[in-house]
């Protein structure tokens, strides 16, 4: 994904620190134009999902693709976490509108570590979520240590995110971790890297 002057503008909005996206505005997640940029089914294809792996979402928000990809695990189970209760209330309103039971909801900060037994997930995944972890190696660590090893981890970054990363600074965070890079492929407005944990 190309870098614009643009880019330039909104990373200008983010100089006062890392925070995570406001609760109050999820709103604008949900928000159908969205789906031209970020299409829930294009994430979730990238999963390569069976049907009955355990899946780990990394900052799911309120839920944009949560429900896609609890729809395709039929006899799996996807546990979401997320620093910010308000916004895994907003997930849970729409899992259970949706009836999916197979979700877990978990609070916590991704940088000091996450609440889950090593080799927990076959799966993990973030969507514009990395680049406002504060100690990414850390969250990188964690990821590492639940993943199973072979387990896939999936980033998808996007447009217009003033804190997105791009295929070489996640290469730079995940591989010291001991992923390797599968692949990285995109479009103009968004890109999906995949790892392999080693």
């Amino acid at each position: 994904m190309p870098t614009t002057w643009l880019d330039s503008v909104l990373r200008q909005t983010r100089r006062v620190g890392s925070f995570p996206y406001p609760y109050w505005a999820a709103f604008l997640l949900d928000n159908p134009v969205r789906r031209l940029l970020a299409d829930p089914a294009d994430l979730a294809a990238a999963l390569e999902l069976a049907g009955s792996e355990t899946v780990l979402e990394l900052g799911p928000g309120s839920g944009f693709f949560s429900r896609e990809v609890a729809g395709r695990l039929p006899r799996g189970r996807l546990e979401l976490f997320d620093i910010q209760p308000e916004m895994l209330a907003k997930a849970r309103r729409k899992l259970d509108g949706a009836g999916h039971q197979n979700v877990g909801f978990n609070s916590g900060d991704a940088g000091a570590g996450l609440p889950f037994e090593d080799d927990t997930f076959d799966v993990a995944y973030s969507v514009s979520v990395i680049g406002e972890v504060p100690d990414k190696p850390s969250c990188l660590r964690s990821l590492a240590r639940v993943i199973k090893p072979g387990g896939l981890l999936v980033f998808m970054e996007g447009f217009p995110d003033p804190d997105r990363l791009d295929a070489n600074e996640l290469r730079g965070l995940a591989e010291p971790e001991g992923f390797r890079l599968r692949d990285a492929g995109g479009t103009i407005v968004r890109d999906i890297v995949r790892f392999e944990n080693a």
